[in-house]
């Protein structure tokens, strides 16, 4: 747990908006502004400037005070997101790779980052926000990792993008997406010149927009890893 304090403390403190990205750890927890300033004796009001990085940068102080009242209001929910996020790492790892953005990110700004091109549910680029991705290998994923591990997944929040790499028409992902309850926010088919007309299907039923990126998986990370 002492682990999880560190990385959320030095995620704050060394983002280059770190009001954003007390704002991402807030919604992480589901924890509302009016909950956490009832916590820290303060006004909704002043928590939204800090998020709005309306205020100067929180110190030291601050942010372990806004660290603290996180894990207290979620131990007394029972500690259902401190338990998902210190679970323990499995071999799963090696099916896929989680990243989490300091801040949010428009899809719209995540497509150009990775130069994609939006070949379904191009209408709502506008109104999805991601606050990661996972990196997945396409047919260790669907083969091989037992269907308990989908979850993980998602990381610390489904509002993100899955990368789907060597995949060969792009149904696959899609078809096993539409069963799961869980959707990530937008889906990116990694080197794939023409998608499946079933995965555009269930992409337009689903609303989750289907983006094609040549980029290489190299350069991918090395973008997406400095948001």
């Amino acid at each position: 747990m002492e682990k999880l304090r560190q990385s959320i403390a030095g995620e704050i403190a060394l983002s280059e908006t770190p009001g954003g990205t007390m704002k991402k750890w807030r919604e992480i927890f589901s924890i509302t502004q009016a909950e956490l300033g009832i916590k820290l004796g303060i006004c909704a009001s002043t928590i939204s400037d800090y998020e709005g990085n309306r205020r100067k940068s929180p110190g030291t102080a601050i942010i372990r005070r806004f660290i603290n009242a996180l894990f207290e209001i979620d131990k007394a929910k029972g500690e259902v997101t401190i338990s998902k996020l210190t679970s323990k790492e499995d071999e799963s790892k090696k099916y896929y790779d989680v990243h989490e953005f300091a801040t949010g990110i428009s899809a719209v700004d995540f497509a150009k980052e990775i130069k994609g091109e939006v070949v379904a549910a191009k209408e709502v680029m506008n109104v999805k926000k991601l606050y990661g991705y996972t990196m997945i290998d396409s047919l260790k994923v669907i083969l091989d990792m037992p269907y308990t591990n989908f979850p993980r997944l998602y990381g610390n929040m489904s509002e993100r993008a899955f990368i789907f790499k060597d995949v060969s028409t792009g149904r696959s992902p899609m078809v096993v997406i539409r069963v799961t309850p869980m959707k990530p926010s937008v889906v990116v088919l990694h080197e794939l010149e023409e998608v499946d007309k079933l995965a555009i299907k269930i992409a337009e039923k689903e609303q989750i927009p289907i983006i094609v990126s040549g980029m290489s998986e190299e350069k991918i990370r090395e973008k997406l890893n400095k948001l």
